[in-house]
């Protein structure tokens, strides 16, 4: 490589462990590194191999591979130098090449979400990275490997201190490594090799530098343990084969298993998608990126969805969200019943948790919308499956929502008995999914009666109606309760309906985005407005849902999804750079958040039906394929142009609604 290509790669477990690094080969972030693994999954995730560091001695000359960025702001070994290639198809490969020699390098991590029954011994299930260099040359050559080894949080560093050391116990081809400190005992963890000499050394690299948290405004320096080094003798033609795998369990002679072999695992365990496989390589690319995001939590014993990599955990909103593209579209209707079950089983007080519990802990109930989609998605579920026997076990949760809502709830959540319309009032918090909040004080703040909240509840109303209705024609014995039920469901759908034009503001032609507490619309021009427009049942007209659509493509819209304020507004912000503080308040002040454009898609397509789309699809799948992390879709991205991708570089609901609105996906 010619440059430093500072975009990313991503492999994941279906545990949520994961590995990512950059094309370069350096590592940028403190969420780098090859052995990210949940010690409780998907929770607990702690960096453990950071990396390899590699060099190829043939003949008198040592060449060193590696790349690292130091604090003193020295690039140092310049190993891109000799960097000729990287694929990320099938797995990430790197090739390191001069005129007479040539070195592969493939990084695999098998997926071990569960099959049903299948149990996770010990929390781990044979969690792994697997690592396999190839050698091609005209002379024998010596590969060294240094193993930069940690033991911390994902989202901190480490930093060398003389209470920190690393145990290591050295059999023939492998070393068990525990980090031991005053208080605590680390995770334990083996590096096994098919080949090859292990010399224990043990010392520190000191002063890593991270340049994607300093632009962030985070910590930027790290310290790595640096246990040993292997060294192996390669002949042409040569392969050998690592593993760094979680657990004490001692290791068995490898016998040059390649991590191309190894990939074969990589979707064997999760439900198989009943969507064929395709002559198009960016559909079924999409397919696999969405399978990173479903993983496994123990503590539920069921499927849940990482919202995004590299820092993200799971999130009720944020799932639910993702859910109809990540299972619907791909036809994984058990992770979808899964999903939708987990959630159904923790609803309280109405609500649908928005964080999951580890073992042991509280959910938070800190969202109204979760319990919405919720009910939204089980209606999308009940249409792709008419799987009425799940309708009867879930019915009740419906109607647990439903009369929380009624009676009301946290966060003084409850109906305006005047209008029907949903309402909340609980100052200085954010429960909708413009939630950020800072010194105490929400940057959007939208107590009241959120557009979007209402035009889910209006959808929830009109899923409720149909249900009651075929429910009473299964449980004849309780019909006529379900029939009363069915009427009162429709007497308040009507009523919403009408209510719902209080949101029209003729002025603008756009729908207010939030009416407060004492009846003051805020005539913001937001993206919820165009969300409203493509629920499942939309209660808006058609020619108030055109005009909204078209100021909508005015203002809002982008190649890579809406913006979250229009920029006329005095309040918009077109870049989300700086410090925490300066991002959290650019984040719903006019970045681009790319899973609307789903939403901008149903709606337009629902209401334009024979115009085409007023965007280039073009645009975003080549952010897919060959911008940020390659193979994903970022969270955001800048309001203005160029619209630079920001945020966490893998979104679930991103993913999930480009996979779910991409052209070929209406082929199955």
């Amino acid at each position: 490589m010619k440059s430093l290509d500072r975009r990313e790669w991503l492999l994941t477990n279906g545990l949520g462990s994961f590995a990512c690094g950059t094309l370069c080969d350096a590592r940028t972030r403190t969420y780098h590194g090859w052995l990210i693994a949940a010690i409780n999954p998907p929770s607990e995730r702690t960096l453990l191999l950071s990396h390899l560091e590699a060099t190829l001695e043939i003949g008198r000359k040592t060449r060193e591979l590696g790349t690292n960025f130091w604090s003193n702001g020295t690039i140092a070994p310049l190993g891109y130098q000799l960097l000729r290639s990287f694929t990320i198809e099938p797995v990430p490969t790197w090739i390191w090449s001069e005129e007479n020699w040539q070195l592969t390098r493939q990084i695999v991590m098998p997926n071990c979400f569960p099959q049903p029954g299948e149990e996770l011994a010990n929390n781990q299930f044979d969690q792994k990275t697997v690592i396999q260099y190839d050698y091609q040359g005209k002379e024998t050559a010596i590969l060294r490997l240094k193993p930069l080894i940690a033991d911390r949080n994902f989202h901190h560093q480490q930093t060398a201190v003389p209470e920190l050391t690393f145990s290591q116990k050295v059999s023939e081809n492998s070393v068990i490594f525990q980090a031991i400190n005053q208080d605590w005992q680390g995770t334990p963890w083996q590096l096994t090799w098919s080949k090859g000499d292990y010399q224990i050394s043990g010392y520190w690299y000191w002063n890593y530098h991270y340049p994607e948290e300093t632009l962030r405004g985070l910590g930027d320096r790290e310290d790595l343990w640096c246990p040993g080094e292997l060294t192996i003798i390669l002949q042409p033609g040569d392969r050998i084969a690592l593993e760094a795998k979680l657990g004490w369990a001692e290791a068995q002679r490898r016998r040059g298993t390649g991590a191309q072999e190894n990939s074969l695992t990589r979707n064997s365990k999760l439900p198989q998608s009943p969507v064929p496989s395709t002559q198009s390589p960016i559909f079924n690319q999409l397919l696999r990126a969405a399978d990173r995001f479903i993983v496994y939590r123990h503590s539920i014993s069921g499927p849940t969805v990482i919202a995004g990599y590299p820092w993200f955990n799971d999130w009720g909103r944020d799932t639910l969200i993702a859910l109809p593209g990540l299972a619907l579209t791909t036809g994984r209707f058990e992770i979808a019943k899964g999903l939708l079950q987990t959630f159904g089983s923790y609803c309280k007080y109405g609500l649908i948790p928005n964080t999951f519990p580890d073992q042991g802990n509280e959910p938070f109930y800190n969202s109204i919308d979760a319990s919405l989609w919720w009910i939204e998605n089980l209606g999308l579920y009940l249409e792709a499956t008419e799987d009425w026997d799940f309708l009867i076990t879930q019915y009740p949760v419906f109607r647990q929502i439903y009369k929380a809502f009624s009676a009301g709830t946290l966060f003084n959540i409850h109906i305006d008995a005047e209008d029907g319309l949903l309402i909340w009032d609980a100052p200085n918090v954010a429960i909708t999914w413009m939630d950020v909040v800072i010194n105490g004080k929400p940057i959007t703040p939208r107590c009241g009666k959120p557009v979007e909240i209402n035009a889910l509840w209006y959808s929830a109303l009109c899923w409720a109606i149909k249900w009651a209705e075929k429910l009473a024609t299964i449980q004849t014995g309780n019909s006529a309760k379900l029939l009363s039920q069915r009427d009162r469901y429709f007497q308040q759908a009507e009523k919403v309906k009408k209510s719902l034009q209080k949101y029209w503001n003729p002025k603008q032609q756009y729908f207010y985005d939030t009416i407060s507490p004492n009846d003051q619309p805020d005539p913001k021009i937001r993206p919820n407005a165009v969300l409203a427009l493509s629920l499942y049942h939309c209660g808006f007209p058609s020619e108030q849902a055109r005009q909204v659509l078209q100021i909508a493509k005015e203002k809002l819209l982008t190649p890579y999804g809406l913006r979250s304020l229009a920029p006329d507004d005095p309040d918009y912000i077109g870049s989300y750079t700086g410090d925490s503080l300066y991002r959290d308040s650019a984040y719903h002040q006019g970045t681009v958040w790319s899973w609307l454009i789903g939403c901008f898609i149903n709606a337009w397509q629902r209401f334009y039906q024979t115009e085409p789309l007023p965007f280039d699809w073009q645009l975003m799948l080549d952010h897919f394929q060959n911008q940020a992390c390659l193979g994903s879709v970022s969270e955001i991205f800048d309001g203005d142009p160029p619209h630079t991708p920001q945020g966490a570089f893998a979104q679930a609901w991103s993913v999930a609604e480009v996979l779910r609105y991409f052209p070929e996906a209406n082929k199955f």
